[in-house]
């Protein structure tokens, strides 16, 4: 060893220390920006796409959000997904291409544009239909541009120069196409039906535009007088009661419902008699007032088959006069009411399919806007039929009744769950209007569907030559002479289709299990319109391919707007008669055109019947687009559009809450950008359990910055000590000490985790599997132990060049891992090793590993971390009560030695370790070396250098 010197050398400059010009503190929302620009000016995707050309394909088709409005967190939150997703299959090695796009039509764009005419004080109905759809497209490409920079800004990469929009030409013309296809095969039917409709933006609305809100609103109890009952002749004159939470539907009664497993009590009370399901009895009692007085008679619910009553305004005479028959319905229960339904067959579904099975037909007596007609006897030109005040208690409707002597109880106190429109926020009603449907339970394509007429070919729809416009491929197993169902092939489809998590099929199964025929018609202005012609003697639509192809190719030049200017006698050809047919000007359901994106963005430039591989929305989109597209693509090509689907969940505040800007509590994606960098919101993003709703707020941001800033300075380790490594440095893996060996080893098992993670969709794992190891494992173990190594050893001792070997592993195994999800600061990283403007780390692909020796060495260092940490915990005591300033100046004695006592000394950081008994620390005597400040026995007094040390530095002992 060296002798001490005089005066302590200072031995700083001797020393090998980290050193780099990546920066600790990140500053990422002033980089994103710049690193975003490079990637644009070098083409970066598009550079990718070359480069993964000729490799099997991986499609994930992005569901497109509307072109209204700044994004929020639910969007931000959605696009990372899709963006770590894409990413991770790119560094797998797979052609991985993504292209956005934006729902361009419907009521939100449409509503938002009559917003500005309704400031102006203009109708919206008095301006001619191209120049509102012209001001519809308008603002729709204006907010397409808008979030075009903000989803960038979040770094997700795509065809941003060339994405899907639902309103350009050729896109409205494959959408007219596929619902073309519906028509040809018999899948198209109009009828009157009740359909969910909003009296605000007079027009239907499908069940994904509905949501549900906890309401307070009208309950009455009304007396409707039995005329005749042949079963018990005693049941005349006596009040049959009904009970509802809908008083403006008395105004339509066509019948009354009852069970035919209902026990029904006739009583008596001041002289009136009442007849209600006698379970029920207390709660009608309670409500109204009414005491159970003399039992009159006990009836079952069959008795009431035949029986009629009187509606309670029947001296209106007309429709009022006529007798209301009794009908057995099987929905009838005694969960709430009376036992006894009053059916309005306009306003609801259980009420229309009674009824229409006993020839009732709807009435149409409420209008578009809510209103009862003009010509309406009672209440006619009146409404709104959602306004509280209308049909409240004190209202018209009951003041009505009250002087008819009908109505036995009325409250406006009754709490429940009530449909409004998403997007106005109003109350929603059913309403029988004519509409367009697709059957769900027709066999398909043969068949007749069950609206008016035939939906076949008839005599004068002879097939044309001209092929049909968007052919769809045939349908393996389906035969005309035997065809499966839409429900049939969508539940067949729900079952091939993998659902992530797996709960979401049995949510997507019900759904499909139980909804109703697809009502695809809106009776708006500004989307794709149903272009059909329609016999106005038969009622028939027409069934031609010839001019089919006609209608596809003239919205493929002009966009659906060619079919509010076009002649149509043109697009009707010589075999069909104008004044014989009448143009459908009902918009398509919006959720047909985002059905439709499979078709014309997935199949248009991938190849007729290529499927995506996965689709990634929302768990509402259970009733939305997932829905939607499998049921466009299962009635045109008897499949699924998609191999798997991914369910998320919903950003909610801090607290748990929905975000809302009436309680203050939204946090703007944007805002965050600005503050922290878009990196932090994607750590965020797929950190969390993002299968169930997640919370954002300060403190969940503060934890995703603090586990980034933990990632970053890994990297800023490995970054400083690389410094000059070159390949001459390389050891070979069996020639490397164990701990090296080891450190691979734990490589290898990540590697393996971290794939397995990613084909599963298991971001939060990944991430968590991640920065685990590069705190645990490397930051708090290897790098830990081997830092005198790296400081001190000299530049070509084997031990130091393995640790240099295996941090230039560790460098471009962990760069490639985070690539896909810290998009600004793996490119940083990157860029700081290897500066080149035309290159990138998202052009690299997933690690390739050195092979690690064979021998298993988990158990052996396991062993040694585990009894690592007894020791620290054994030392700290000393630590706190200044007997040793660091665990350099500690002897360990512990009960085992896995590795020999040299190397767990270098393990545990400590003076020296002996075998013993229990583990046990003292201060050494040894004194410490002036350059590694280690306390080794060569080292006789303090500041002298060790012999290694002396050695490294050309100071001989």
């Amino acid at each position: 060893m060296a002798d001490a010197p005089d005066t302590p050398r200072d031995w700083r400059n001797t020393v090998f220390l980290p050193k780099t010009d990546f920066p600790m503190k990140a500053g990422l929302a002033q980089k994103e920006p710049a690193i975003l620009d490079r990637w644009k000016r070098i083409g970066l995707y598009e550079r990718l796409r070359e480069q993964r050309q000729g490799r099997e394909r991986w499609i994930l088709h992005d569901g497109p959000p509307y072109a209204n409005g700044d994004i929020h967190m639910g969007h931000a939150m959605n696009k990372v997904l899709k963006d770590v997703t894409v990413r991770s299959r790119s560094l797998m090695g797979y052609d991985a291409p993504y292209v956005p796009g934006w729902d361009c039509h419907g009521l939100p764009i449409e509503w938002k544009v009559e917003e500005a005419y309704r400031a102006k004080k203009l109708d919206k109905d008095q301006v001619p239909v191209a120049q509102f759809r012209a001001e519809c497209r308008a603002y729709a490409d204006n907010w397409v541009q808008i979030q075009k920079e903000q989803f960038q800004r979040l770094g997700v990469m795509g065809d941003w120069d060339n994405p899907y929009l639902t309103m350009r030409y050729e896109a409205e013309a494959v959408i007219a196409g596929e619902l073309l296809k519906f028509a040809e095969s018999g899948q198209l039917y109009r009828g009157a039906k009740p359909v969910m409709w909003s009296p605000v933006e007079k027009t239907a609305l499908a069940e994904a535009e509905v949501e549900y809100e906890d309401v307070v609103s009208t309950q009455i109890d009304v007396g409707f007088e039995v005329i005749d009952c042949p079963e018990y002749p005693g049941l005349a004159g006596t009040q049959a009661v009904i009970w509802t939470t809908t008083p403006w539907t008395i105004p339509v009664n066509q019948a009354l419902a009852y069970g035919s497993a209902v026990d029904y009590l006739q009583f008596e009370h001041e002289g009136r008699r009442y007849l209600v399901a006698e379970p029920l009895l207390p709660a009608f009692t309670k409500r109204t007032g009414i005491p159970m007085g003399k039992i009159i008679a006990l009836i079952k619910g069959p008795v009431l088959e035949g029986a009629t009553a009187r509606h309670p305004m029947h001296h209106l005479g007309g429709f009022f006069a006529t007798p209301r028959p009794f009908l057995e319905g099987e929905f009838v229960t005694t969960d709430a009411g009376t036992g006894l339904v009053h059916m309005a067959p306009d306003h609801g579904e259980d009420d229309f399919l009674l009824c229409k099975a006993n020839g009732i037909e709807p009435v149409f007596a409420v209008d578009a806007a809510g209103f009862y007609r003009a010509d309406w006897a009672w209440l006619g030109g009146q409404g709104s039929v959602i306004n509280k005040k209308f049909v409240a208690s004190e209202g018209p409707i009951c003041a009505d009744l009250r002087a008819a002597g009908a109505l036995l109880g009325a409250s406006d106190d009754f709490q429940h769950s009530y449909p409004h429109s998403w997007r106005s926020k109003a109350k929603v009603i059913f309403r029988a209007t004519p509409q367009w449907f697709i059957p769900m339970d027709l066999p398909s394509p043969a068949g007749e569907g069950p609206g008016v007429g035939p939906l076949g070919l008839t005599e004068t729809d002879a097939p044309a030559e001209a092929p049909h416009p968007n052919p769809s491929p045939a349908r393996e197993g389906l035969s005309y002479g035997n065809a499966a169902t839409l429900r049939q092939l969508a539940l067949d489809a729900i079952a091939r289709t993998q659902w992530v998590p797996p709960r979401a099929e049995n949510r997507i199964r019900s759904m499909v299990e139980g909804r109703p025929d697809w009502v695809i018609s809106r009776q708006r202005a500004w989307g794709v319109p149903i272009a059909l012609y329609v016999n106005r003697a038969t009622g028939q639509y027409l069934n031609d391919p010839a001019v089919n192809a006609r209608i596809v190719a003239a919205f493929r030049d002009g966009g659906a707007d060619a079919w509010f200017t076009a002649d149509h006698q043109a697009l009707l050809g010589e075999a069909h008669d104008l004044a014989d047919y009448e143009p459908v000007n009902d918009i398509l359901d919006v959720w047909f055109d985002s059905g439709s994106t499979h078709a014309f963005v997935v199949e248009a430039r991938y190849g007729e019947g290529t499927r995506a591989n996965l689709y990634i929305e929302g768990s509402d989109q259970h009733r939305g687009w997932f829905q939607s597209s499998l049921l466009e693509s299962c009635g045109t090509r008897g499949r699924a559009p998609y191999d798997a689907v991914l369910t998320h969940g919903f950003a909610l505040d801090g607290q748990g809450r929905k975000m809302s800007k009436s309680l203050g509590n939204v946090v703007d994606p944007l805002k965050v950008i600005g503050e922290s960098g878009a990196d932090i919101l994607r750590l965020w993003a797929v950190s969390t359990d993002y299968f169930d709703d997640i919370r954002i707020g300060k403190e969940v941001l503060a934890t995703a910055s603090d586990s980034y800033r933990k990632l970053r300075n890994t990297f800023r380790y490995l970054l400083g000590a690389l410094d000059g490594f070159a390949e001459e440095e390389r050891v070979p893996v069996a020639e490397m000490p164990e701990l090296e060996r080891y450190v691979l080893h734990l490589l290898h098992a990540l590697d393996m985790e971290l794939r397995e993670a990613a084909r599963g969709f298991e971001f939060n794992r990944y991430v968590r599997l991640l920065a685990d190891f590069a705190n645990e494992d490397l930051s708090a173990f290897f790098f830990d132990v081997r830092k005198d190594s790296l400081y001190c050893d000299a530049a070509d001792d084997v031990k130091r060049r393995s640790y240099r070997t295996v941090l230039d592993v560790l460098f471009h195994a962990l760069v490639r891992y985070a690539a896909p999800v810290l998009v600004f600061t793996a490119e940083e990283v990157w860029q700081a090793r290897f500066p080149d403007e035309a290159s990138s780390v998202h052009f690299l692909e997933w690690p390739l590993l050195p092979d690690p020796a064979a021998e298993d060495l988990s158990a052996r260092w396991q062993a040694v971390r585990a009894l690592r940490v007894r020791v620290t915990e054994a030392i700290e005591p000393l630590r706190r009560e200044k007997t040793v300033r660091s665990s350099l100046e500690a002897e360990v004695t512990v009960p085992d030695l896995p590795l020999d006592a040299a190397q767990l000394a270098e393990a545990f950081i400590v003076a020296k370790v002996t075998p013993g008994g229990s583990v046990d620390v003292t201060r050494t005597d040894y004194h410490k070396c002036g350059r590694c400040w280690r306390h080794l026995p060569e080292v006789t007094v303090d500041d002298a250098l060790c012999d290694r040390c002396a050695t490294v530095v050309g100071e001989g002992a």
